[in-house]
């Protein structure tokens, strides 16, 4: 399964610039955000476009998470959107890709996974506590191939 449609780059200059370095060297390891590492989704967009996103490598035995924080603006990122209206995505770490499902969680699952989001990237309570809305966390589920 791949993801199918025509790429429209992000309108963020440093996202952009983040996927091409990726595109060009064949893996995520050569970019970083403030310091850590990061992974590559590519998803359809809802109108249908491909589109890529860098975001915090956030990995727990082999499952990885999607956290929509947006720095903490009042207003999710537009790939929430995306991953609510599509959810099967190529998710990209170093040189490995594969195609996983994303799946919203909530409660206990959520606190859970909020732990590890924050160890992964410390920023993240600070994002939290910036905004009224609850962030989002995605857990991206490896499809099986068979």
């Amino acid at each position: 399964m791949t993801i199918t449609g025509t790429y429209v780059p992000s309108p963020s200059a440093w996202v952009r610039k983040q996927v091409e370095t990726i595109e060009e060297t064949g893996t995520t390891g050569s970019v970083d955000i403030q310091g850590r590492p990061v992974v590559l989704l590519t998803m359809n967009g809802v109108t249908g476009s491909v589109r890529k996103v860098p975001l915090m490598r956030v990995e727990h035995d082999g499952v990885y998470a999607a956290v929509a924080s947006k720095g903490g603006a009042p207003d999710h990122p537009k790939w929430y959107g995306n991953l609510r209206k599509n959810p099967v995505l190529e998710l990209q770490d170093g040189e490995r890709s594969w195609v996983a499902r994303a799946r919203e969680i909530e409660g206990a699952e959520r606190d859970e996974w909020w732990e590890r989001c924050v160890a992964a990237f410390p920023n993240y309570a600070e994002y939290q506590r910036n905004t009224e809305r609850l962030i989002p966390v995605f857990v991206l589920e490896p499809v099986d191939a068979h």
